[in-house]
Protein backbone atom coordinates (compact mmCIF):
# COMPACT_ATOMS: atom_id res chain seq x y z
CA UNK A 1 0.00 0.00 0.00
CA UNK A 2 1.31 3.49 -0.81
CA UNK A 3 0.36 7.04 0.10
CA UNK A 4 -0.30 9.71 -2.58
CA UNK A 5 3.44 10.52 -2.84
CA UNK A 6 4.31 6.84 -3.40
CA UNK A 7 5.87 6.11 0.00
CA UNK A 8 5.06 2.91 1.82
CA UNK A 9 2.53 3.35 4.61
CA UNK A 10 2.21 1.26 7.76
CA UNK A 11 0.77 -2.23 7.54
CA UNK A 12 1.47 -5.91 8.10
CA UNK A 13 4.99 -7.35 8.05
CA UNK A 14 6.06 -11.02 7.99
CA UNK A 15 5.33 -13.12 11.06
CA UNK A 16 2.21 -11.14 11.97
CA UNK A 17 4.26 -8.08 12.91
CA UNK A 18 2.43 -4.79 12.53
CA UNK A 19 4.05 -1.56 11.36
CA UNK A 20 2.58 1.78 12.37
CA UNK A 21 3.52 5.37 13.16
CA UNK A 22 4.53 6.01 16.79
CA UNK A 23 2.50 8.25 19.07
CA UNK A 24 3.41 10.07 22.31
CA UNK A 25 1.70 7.23 24.21
CA UNK A 26 4.50 4.91 22.99
CA UNK A 27 7.17 6.91 24.81
CA UNK A 28 7.27 4.83 28.04
CA UNK A 29 7.72 1.59 26.06
CA UNK A 30 10.49 3.11 23.99
CA UNK A 31 12.25 4.26 27.15
CA UNK A 32 12.22 0.70 28.52
CA UNK A 33 13.55 -0.65 25.21
CA UNK A 34 16.34 1.95 25.16
CA UNK A 35 17.43 0.82 28.62
CA UNK A 36 17.19 -2.94 27.97
CA UNK A 37 17.81 -3.83 24.30
CA UNK A 38 21.50 -2.92 24.08
CA UNK A 39 22.77 -5.64 26.43
CA UNK A 40 24.22 -3.26 28.98
CA UNK A 41 26.29 -1.27 26.45
CA UNK A 42 27.74 1.63 28.42
CA UNK A 43 26.24 0.46 31.74
CA UNK A 44 23.64 2.61 33.51
CA UNK A 45 25.16 5.77 32.03
CA UNK A 46 24.81 4.31 28.51
CA UNK A 47 21.18 3.38 29.12
CA UNK A 48 20.42 6.87 30.39
CA UNK A 49 22.20 8.44 27.43
CA UNK A 50 20.10 6.34 25.00
CA UNK A 51 16.90 7.27 26.83
CA UNK A 52 17.74 10.97 26.69
CA UNK A 53 18.29 10.68 22.94
CA UNK A 54 14.62 9.83 22.33
CA UNK A 55 12.50 12.40 24.15
CA UNK A 56 8.73 12.51 23.67
CA UNK A 57 9.05 15.40 21.20
CA UNK A 58 10.20 12.97 18.48
CA UNK A 59 6.89 11.14 18.80
CA UNK A 60 4.98 14.41 18.74
CA UNK A 61 6.74 16.15 15.85
CA UNK A 62 8.36 13.47 13.66
CA UNK A 63 5.79 10.65 13.71
CA UNK A 64 5.13 10.93 9.96
CA UNK A 65 8.71 9.87 9.23
CA UNK A 66 9.10 7.35 12.05
CA UNK A 67 7.93 3.75 12.46
CA UNK A 68 7.11 1.32 15.25
CA UNK A 69 6.79 -2.47 14.90
CA UNK A 70 4.68 -4.55 17.28
CA UNK A 71 4.21 -8.29 17.68
CA UNK A 72 0.70 -9.74 17.40
CA UNK A 73 0.35 -9.48 21.21
CA UNK A 74 1.14 -5.73 21.06
CA UNK A 75 4.69 -6.07 22.46
CA UNK A 76 7.21 -3.60 21.05
CA UNK A 77 9.49 -5.34 18.55
CA UNK A 78 11.36 -2.54 16.74
CA UNK A 79 11.32 1.17 15.97
CA UNK A 80 12.91 3.80 13.76
CA UNK A 81 12.89 7.51 14.59
CA UNK A 82 13.72 9.66 11.57
CA UNK A 83 13.00 13.07 10.11
CA UNK A 84 13.47 15.27 7.08
CA UNK A 85 16.15 17.91 7.50
CA UNK A 86 14.76 21.40 7.85
CA UNK A 87 18.14 22.90 6.92
CA UNK A 88 19.21 20.72 3.99
CA UNK A 89 16.32 20.01 1.58
CA UNK A 90 18.19 17.08 0.06
CA UNK A 91 18.72 15.21 3.33
CA UNK A 92 16.73 12.92 5.60
CA UNK A 93 18.11 11.82 8.95
CA UNK A 94 17.74 8.56 10.87
CA UNK A 95 18.00 9.53 14.52
CA UNK A 96 17.59 6.21 16.34
CA UNK A 97 16.74 2.59 15.46
CA UNK A 98 16.21 -0.37 17.72
CA UNK A 99 15.26 -4.01 17.21
CA UNK A 100 14.61 -6.21 20.23
CA UNK A 101 17.38 -8.76 20.80
CA UNK A 102 15.26 -11.76 19.81
CA UNK A 103 14.18 -10.02 16.61
CA UNK A 104 17.64 -9.22 15.27
CA UNK A 105 18.89 -10.76 12.04
CA UNK A 106 15.29 -11.30 10.94
CA UNK A 107 15.19 -8.51 8.36
CA UNK A 108 13.03 -6.11 10.40
CA UNK A 109 15.78 -3.49 10.70
CA UNK A 110 16.30 -3.56 6.94
CA UNK A 111 12.54 -3.32 6.38
CA UNK A 112 12.39 -0.22 8.60
CA UNK A 113 15.29 1.39 6.76
CA UNK A 114 13.69 0.59 3.39
CA UNK A 115 10.42 2.21 4.53
CA UNK A 116 12.31 5.28 5.67
CA UNK A 117 14.26 5.44 2.38
CA UNK A 118 10.95 5.32 0.47
CA UNK A 119 9.52 8.08 2.69
CA UNK A 120 12.64 10.21 2.12
CA UNK A 121 12.55 9.67 -1.67
CA UNK A 122 8.86 10.56 -1.78
CA UNK A 123 9.70 13.83 -0.02
CA UNK A 124 12.36 14.60 -2.64
CA UNK A 125 15.37 13.71 -0.49
CA UNK A 126 18.44 12.29 -2.19
CA UNK A 127 20.54 11.23 0.83
CA UNK A 128 20.16 9.85 4.32
CA UNK A 129 22.54 10.59 7.19
CA UNK A 130 22.96 9.05 10.63
CA UNK A 131 25.54 8.69 13.40
CA UNK A 132 26.52 6.10 15.99
CA UNK A 133 28.91 5.76 18.88
CA UNK A 134 32.43 4.54 18.00
CA UNK A 135 32.12 1.69 20.51
CA UNK A 136 28.93 0.37 18.87
CA UNK A 137 30.74 -2.01 16.51
CA UNK A 138 27.51 -3.81 15.55
CA UNK A 139 25.94 -0.53 14.39
CA UNK A 140 29.01 0.41 12.35
CA UNK A 141 29.01 -2.99 10.63
CA UNK A 142 25.25 -2.88 10.03
CA UNK A 143 25.27 0.58 8.44
CA UNK A 144 28.18 -0.35 6.21
CA UNK A 145 26.29 -3.47 5.05
CA UNK A 146 23.22 -1.28 4.38
CA UNK A 147 25.24 0.79 1.91
CA UNK A 148 26.10 3.73 4.14
CA UNK A 149 29.50 5.34 3.60
CA UNK A 150 31.64 6.38 6.57
CA UNK A 151 32.31 10.11 6.46
CA UNK A 152 35.80 11.43 7.20
CA UNK A 153 36.38 12.34 10.85
CA UNK A 154 38.96 14.11 12.98
CA UNK A 155 40.89 10.88 13.52
CA UNK A 156 40.64 7.14 12.96
CA UNK A 157 40.18 4.72 15.84
CA UNK A 158 42.19 1.52 16.37
CA UNK A 159 39.94 -0.24 13.80
CA UNK A 160 40.48 2.43 11.14
CA UNK A 161 37.01 3.90 11.61
CA UNK A 162 36.84 7.69 11.17
CA UNK A 163 35.68 9.37 14.40
CA UNK A 164 34.33 12.88 14.96
CA UNK A 165 35.72 13.91 18.34
CA UNK A 166 33.36 15.67 20.78
CA UNK A 167 30.60 15.56 18.12
CA UNK A 168 27.82 15.65 20.72
CA UNK A 169 29.84 17.39 23.44
CA UNK A 170 33.01 16.73 25.42
CA UNK A 171 33.88 13.05 25.29
CA UNK A 172 30.86 12.20 23.12
CA UNK A 173 32.60 11.09 19.93
CA UNK A 174 30.54 9.84 16.99
CA UNK A 175 30.90 8.01 13.68
CA UNK A 176 29.02 9.70 10.84
CA UNK A 177 27.41 7.94 7.85
CA UNK A 178 25.77 9.02 4.61
CA UNK A 179 23.89 7.02 1.99
CA UNK A 180 22.79 8.34 -1.37
CA UNK A 181 19.27 7.32 -2.38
Amino acid sequence: MTDPEGAQVPGQLPGGLMLRRPTPADHPRLQVALAEWWGGLGGEAGALQRQLLVPRLFLQHFADTSFLVERPDGTLHAFLIGFLSQTDPGTAYIHFVGVCPRGRRGGIGSALYDRFFATARAAGRSRVRCITSPNNRDSIAYHTRMGFRLEPGDRCDEHGVPVHEDYDGPGLDRVSFVREL
